[in-house]
């Protein structure tokens, strides 16, 4: 196949399958004309779809395998510090010698790619890096026509105990995507228009899927709430929006080659509370035989929507009230502040604030907020413990010559980590009457006093949206109100391949790392050395 301009348009957080549903009902035009057309492959991201890194895993082209990084929360087994870190990898387009425009990818690191043109970190939902912009001048001048990302607050956005906030999360992500196809048209067209590979992410799929997806799957709890009906509205105006994107742009670029994708799918969301709550406190319970988290008397009872929060409660706010406040070194330190002049107390602020996210990351955010850092004093003296986490559980051995102050000596290393899966596979869930826990994932073929700073001993995989669980001897853990009704369980992503060449039709499924690649060898270039995935079009018929 003979070199091609090549346009890109990645949906970031989409489900094709929602997609299909609304295209079977005529309302996506532009999306099922170019559905027609193309080849169609499903997209499998396989384990790593967990890692919660999909957009890292597109812009630099590397596996978790050749990256090392398995999420994007970063441990010091030092100082028992975590942060959640962005991108520090060298993007796919750094080695290619084909023109390339950006706009919007998460973690594309531009100041790693310089030939390469464009503006990132403006409304992307976890952008793992920086606002930027290349030419330098370029994001005064964005900033001037576009302003600032219109939906800001809506891109983590809570909505499902109200109404009125599920249909304003809507209305604004479908507006958020509308100023984003005019600001893509003017990249593209206007004011970098000399590209080879122009790549275009949209992410309000991504917030309004978190954010809004009771609304549209009658098996969710939420979906019986007063939100559901506005929430559903929501999210079909901003797969609307989405279709009037990709209509305009490939109208407006008729002699490029249109790949359409997503890295992975959505669905229900069954890692919020049990990772980010129920997790730390059942390894808080297993070490010390006591609870930590106090149970509110109107959060006791236990149904499958689970306890409910008023409409202007934050979820992290709710849980963390009803964690126990006075930790071992929370006395000294309340005493010592009361000694210590306010600068001194301010340089030591900025301290902690530095030791516990490196400035040295691009993106280094704490994690302060989330349930599973309340535990985080109690760590140096656990023999395991969960670490935060955005999606499926991840449990940390305090090792012995691994971390610093490890009680695990390695010789119990196996003993422990059978007893923990024990553990584990012993919870229920009350709602259901199932169990709480799907699989264990541990790796038996590395030496643990390797594992990296991304890595944990025990991967912990949920199977279901369990608000509590119960053990036989550690007792009920829970129930708590859900945070985001959407998550990453979604089966398949997808790429749609046009251009007069192809012959349109199902291909099959094939790697969500093969995207990167593709794009490569469509633009008539050879495939890098290193980068993951191969070429879907060895799979692409051609007329």
């Amino acid at each position: 196949m003979r070199a091609h301009r090549v346009l890109a348009i990645g949906l970031d957080g989409y489900e094709e399958s929602f997609e299909r549903r609304l295209i079977g009902a005529g309302e996506l035009p532009a999306l099922a004309q170019l559905r027609a057309q193309s080849a169609r492959y499903l997209l499998d991201h396989g384990p790593a779809q967990r890692t919660g890194l999909a957009w890292e895993h597109f812009s630099t082209g590397l596996a978790p395998e050749r990256s090392g990084r398995w999420a994007a929360v970063h441990f010091d087994p030092k100082s028992y510090a975590v942060w959640q870190e962005g991108t520090s990898s060298e993007p796919f387009a750094a080695r290619l010698k084909s023109r390339t425009l950006v706009f919007d990818a998460p973690y594309f690191d531009l100041a790693r790619a310089p030939g390469t043109k464009g503006l990132v970190g403006w409304g992307a939902h976890d952008p793992g890096i920086s606002l930027a912009a290349n030419p330098a001048d370029l994001l005064s001048e964005f900033q001037a026509r576009f302003g600032g990302y219109p939906a800001k607050h809506w891109i983590y956005g809570h909505a499902w105990p109200s109404p009125n906030r599920s249909r304003e999360m809507g209305e604004a992500l479908a507006q958020a995507v509308a100023l984003r196809t005019r600001a893509a048209r003017w990249l593209l067209r206007e004011r970098l228009p000399d590209w080879e590979l122009g790549i275009v992410v949209v992410s309000e799929p991504h917030s309004a899927i978190e954010g809004l997806w009771h609304g549209i799957d009658e098996t969710h709890p939420l979906h019986r709430l007063p939100s559901a009906g506005p929430a559903g509205a929501g999210l079909v105006s901003v797969y609307r929006a989405v279709d009037r994107l990709v209509g305009e742009l490939t109208s407006a670029f008729a002699d490029a080659t249109v790949v359409l994708f997503s890295m992975g799918g959505m669905g229900p969301n069954r890692s919020d509370v049990a990772s980010m709550v129920l997790l730390p406190e059942l390894m808080y319970r297993h070490n010390f035989g006591r609870p930590y988290l106090r149970q509110p008397e109107k959060w006791k009872a236990v149904s499958a929507i689970g306890p409910q929060l008023g409409d202007q409660e934050g979820w992290a706010e709710a849980i963390n009230t009803n964690l126990s406040s006075d930790t071992p070194s929370q006395p000294a330190r309340r005493r010592a502040a009361r000694l210590l002049p306010e600068v001194v107390k301010n340089f030591l602020r900025r301290q902690m604030r530095s030791d516990s996210c490196p400035a040295k990351t691009h993106l280094g955010h704490p994690l302060s907020w989330m349930p599973a850092t309340r535990y985080q004093d109690y760590w140096r003296r656990m023999r395991a413990f969960a670490l935060p986490s955005f999606y499926d559980g991840r449990i940390r051995i305090n090792l012995a010559g691994r971390e610093s102050n490890g009680v695990v000596r390695s010789s119990e290393y196996e003993t422990i980590c059978d007893e923990i899966e024990a553990l584990l596979r012993e919870c229920g869930d009350p709602a259901s009457g199932t169990g709480a826990v799907d699989y264990i994932e541990r790796a038996r073929d590395r030496d643990p006093l390797k594992l990296g700073p991304t890595e944990s001993d025990l991967v912990v995989v949920w199977n279901g949206m369990a608000c509590a669980i119960d053990h036989p001897r550690l007792g009920r853990v829970g129930p708590v109100p859900f945070r985001r009704p959407g998550g990453h369980t979604g089966r398949f992503g997808m790429a749609y391949l046009c251009n007069s060449e192809m012959v349109a039709g199902d291909r099959g499924v094939r790697s969500s790392f093969d995207v990167a690649p593709t794009l490569v060898e469509l633009l008539g270039e050879p495939v890098p050395p290193g980068l993951s995935g191969a070429s879907l079009l060895s799979a692409t018929l051609v007329k």
